[in-house]
Parts: structure tokens; C-alpha cells; sequence
């Protein structure tokens, strides 16, 4: 395959076949081969274990809006932690291996791949814990300061992730939906836009009477990557250990930052732009090797 010359031809092996890349521009989503090995797979779960504990090999230098930062005081609730490949350089080692940024180039059509941003998740072993449930959504809605619509995700569990464990369910073809629902989180519309009746809501808007729901079983080392706009979501931890994963947020090389306002006339931001540098016009820039690196291909020394 053109364009690979930075791989070994045993992770060669290992890239998304042209039938691969079809079902993906169909379904919106792919399970991948096993691109990380037990060890690399132990080493997350040790490292976050690190994490939890208080240990940063740097901290941000700014403390974005709304950033998600979980802290043991917070309880035994779903933890989530931005920004943990710009905190951790274990973490951040294995997230740029060069096999998981050829996979998301592959699937996307793109010339190269960038970090967008990576997020640590546990949840723990409470079935009636309500924060472990993630509700119906789509991640381009949350990236209105973007303009690429094929940048993607990898989803990345640090072990066997089953149904029961509430691994990630996919609605399959959701990202090809031409029409979708207009919430404004400046409109007095809920915080939480990921509900039920909006993915009801824009399946019928789309003339979709029969949602296909895949709830995707990832061996270990394994992991999944899905397009920004397909609607997923996952459930319930009804397994006797946490769920571990980091959910990693990848960008195409036409990405750019564009200004996003809301009904309102204010404004809204994205998180990174109080972190990245900035461009000659004065514009976040989503290039910022700092802390949107790039993954794929891999620079030379």
C-alpha cells in the first residue's frame, strides 16, 4: 500500500482492507484488527491508575470552561478526564503509536491525522449508576468550531469490553442523515442535548423507521473508530470490574477552526481555544503541535 512506508509489514497487515473502508463510508463505524498488544493494553491500566492518583508529567496551563477533570472527591461516579495525552506521557506514547493514526487516515481518506483530544473514562461497577449510562449523541455537535465533517474517534478499552460491561453502541448509518436536530444550548434547550427523542427525532427526519443498534464486543488490544457524525452512546457497567477506555478524538488535515455563534448572537467557544496558539489572523489554531500533535504520518527525526 502507497503511502505507508512508516509501518512494518506485520503492522501493514493490520490496516483496514478497501472492503473495510466501503463498510465504513456505509455504517459509519469499523472494529478495528489488534493494534495494541497485552502489554501496551496493561500499561493504560497502570498508567491511569497513576492518573487517578494525582500524577501529571505536566498539568495545562490554563483550565479550559466545562473541561471534564474528574478527582477522587468527586465519588465513585463515571470518571472522565480531558486532555490526559498532553498530561501523561505514557498515555500520550501508546495514543501515537503510528498504527492507530494510519487506521483513522485510512477509514477517513485523509493525508494525515492529528490528536483532537483524548479523554480517560472509567466506569465503575454500579449498575445503578446513573452517570455510567451515555446518553444518544453525535461528536460533531459538540465540535461546531470545526470545519472538517470526516474527522473521527477511536475508542480505545483497555481490556475485553462486552454488552454487559456497557461497551459502545453504534447506530450504524446515522452519520449519512442529511437532516438533523437544531438544538442551541444558548437557547434555554437542555445541557444535555444527547437524549432519546433527538435521535428518534432525526431518524424520522431522515425517513429511518428501523434503527440498527450495534453494541460492539472490542477484545482486548482492539478498538473501534466511528465517524463525528454517527450517533452512539453506551449503557449500563453491570460487569464486576470498571470499564476502562480512553476515548480518542482524531482530526483530518483540512481541519480548521471557524467561528461558531449561538441563536443568541453569543459566541461559543471550544475548549482547546484558550490553550492552542494562535494563527496570523488571530484564530485559534488546530494545528498546535503542543496540543493537537500529529499522529499520522510520522514525522522524521
Amino acid at each position: 500500500m502507497n503511502g505507508y512506508s512508516g509501518l512494518r509489514q506485520e503492522e501493514l497487515d493490520l490496516l483496514p482492507s478497501a472492503e473495510d473502508v466501503r463498510t465504513y463510508s456505509e455504517r459509519g463505524w469499523y472494529l478495528s484488527e489488534k493494534l495494541l498488544t497485552d502489554a501496551e493494553a496493561d500499561a493504560l491500566t497502570a498508567a491511569s491508575e497513576r492518573y487517578y492518583a494525582g500524577q501529571r508529567d505536566r498539568k495545562l496551563p490554563v483550565e479550559p470552561e466545562k473541561w471534564a477533570d474528574w478527582k477522587p472527591g468527586d465519588g465513585e461516579i463515571q470518571r472522565n478526564n480531558d486532555y490526559v495525552h498532553y498530561q501523561d506521557d505514557a498515555i500520550a506514547e501508546i495514543l501515537r503509536k503510528p498504527i492507530i493514526g494510519a487506521v483513522a487516515a485510512r477509514l477517513a481518506q485523509a493525508e494525515a491525522i492529528r490528536i483532537f483530544q483524548a479523554t480517560l473514562i472509567y466506569k465503575p461497577p454500579v449498575a445503578e449508576e446513573r452517570s455510567n449510562i451515555v446518553a444518544w449523541h453525535f461528536d460533531k455537535y459538540f465540535w461546531p468550531t470545526c470545519t472538517s465533517e470526516s474527522m473521527l474517534t477511536a475508542f480505545i478499552p483497555f481490556h475485553d469490553c462486552t454488552e454487559e460491561a456497557g461497551t459502545i453502541t453504534m447506530v450504524s448509518g446515522s452519520h449519512r442523515w442529511a437532516r438533523r436536530h437544531g438544538a442551541d444550548r444558548g437557547s434555554g434547550a437542555p445541557e444535555d442535548v444527547a437524549r432519546e427523542y433527538l435521535l428518534n427525532g432525526d431518524a424520522e427526519r431522515n425517513g429511518v423507521t428501523d434503527l440498527e443498534k450495534v453494541p460492539v464486543h472490542i477484545p482486548k488490544g482492539h478498538m473501534t473508530f466511528h465517524h463525528c457524525l454517527l450517533y452512539h452512546g453506551s449503557g449500563k457497567n453491570r460487569s464486576a470490574e470498571p470499564r476502562r477506555a480512553i476515548s480518542l478524538h482524531l482530526q483530518d488535515e483540512t481541519n480548521r477552526y471557524q467561528p461558531h455563534h449561538l441563536s443568541d448572537g453569543r459566541q461559543q467557544p471550544y475548549k482547546h481555544d484558550v490553550l492552542v496558539r494562535r494563527t496570523a489572523d488571530g484564530t485559534p489554531d488546530y494545528t498546535d503541535p503542543d496540543f493537537l500533535p500529529q499522529v499520522w504520518p510520522v514525522a522524521a527525526d
